[in-house]
């Protein structure tokens, strides 16, 4: 397996240079967006020239947490106005499947915004299975880590909106969104395509709708409601999809409450989670924008880089 990729993040943000230095070079502003870390402090200098040393840490849950080190060194191109920041950091955790690595953050200022832009590589421990984890999990999931926090520090920035409240808005659709997709998916598959003798056949009968056809009709049905759900989890951020996802849950429930009426009041009835499902796709559809997106970054590096 050859040599895995340096991790290359790029993005616009309109802002002023100093603003954005302020937030990315300062340790309380930087540990607020950067979805990587959840500590970072810097120690004091023994003289004004020395390179910047700092410790950092993140929390990987069940009270558990990585911890490490790193020196860090900014540069100000006075002819370009450029900045540049190079650092190298490294983790003695046994935890951490960094060892060591180092890398750039680039800032580079136009007339209304910033082109800011990180590059960086790193060494891993644990073997050949420490770098195939790498390869296929970790890299992927720190790159995305990264142009997703640029996109966070941009709304920061750009709209006033604090980390943390785009964390939770981006929380709650993403949250919602997937759970109205296994819905949709769980809706079509179990009770149309696995189970259809459990009741929707009845139902599909007792409408007089496809006679004859009931069973045929219904896979078609289960499979478009799959299919619809895969669609929701996909594109969650596009209202158009909750408008026509609500559409759809209001046609299908004409059906059934004409083939038995009393469904209205059954324990289980489907129109009470047709409601539900209703209101919660109104509720994602309007967190559907101003939200951090690692898909707004460049992820390969051009002339400036």
């Amino acid at each position: 397996m050859g040599k895995a990729k340096t991790i290359y993040v790029e993005l616009d943000i309109r802002a002023g240079m100093d603003a954005l230095w302020n937030r990315t070079q300062t340790p309380e502003m930087h540990e607020k967006w950067d979805l990587r870390f959840s500590e970072i402090r810097y120690l004091a200098k023994r003289t004004p020239d020395e390179p910047q040393r700092f410790l950092y840490a993140t929390r990987i849950g069940f009270g558990l947490r990585i911890e490490g080190s790193g020196v860090t060194r900014g540069s100000i191109e006075e002819a370009s106005g450029r900045r540049t920041s190079v650092l190298r950091f490294g983790s003695d955790s046994p935890l951490s499947l960094i060892r060591e690595g180092g890398g750039f953050w680039r800032y580079i200022p136009h007339e209304d915004k910033v082109t800011f832009m990180t590059r960086y590589d790193y060494t891993t421990r644990f073997g050949p299975l420490g770098h195939l984890a790498d390869r296929l999990v970790f890299r992927p999931l720190i790159g995305w880590a990264t142009a997703w926090s640029f996109d966070r520090l941009r709304l920061w920035l750009e709209s006033g909106i604090p980390p943390s409240v785009s964390f939770g808005r981006w929380l709650v659709h993403v949250c919602g969104a997937w759970l109205l997709a296994l819905l949709w998916m769980y809706q079509g598959i179990v009770p149309k395509l696995i189970a259809p003798e459990a009741g929707e056949l009845d139902l599909l009968r007792a409408a007089g709708w496809f006679s004859g056809w009931e069973r045929g009709a219904l896979a078609v049905l289960g499979l478009a409601e799959a299919g619809f759900g895969l669609l929701i989890g996909l594109r969650s951020k596009d209202r158009r999809v909750h408008a026509w996802a609500a559409a759809a849950l209001v046609v299908l429930a004409i059906p059934a409450l004409l083939a038995d009426p009393d469904l209205w009041a059954s324990p289980m009835s489907p129109i009470v989670l047709s409601g539900a499902m209703l209101g919660l796709h109104g509720t994602v559809a309007c967190m559907s924008e101003q939200l951090p997106s690692a898909g707004r970054c460049r992820r390969r590096p051009g002339k400036d880089c």
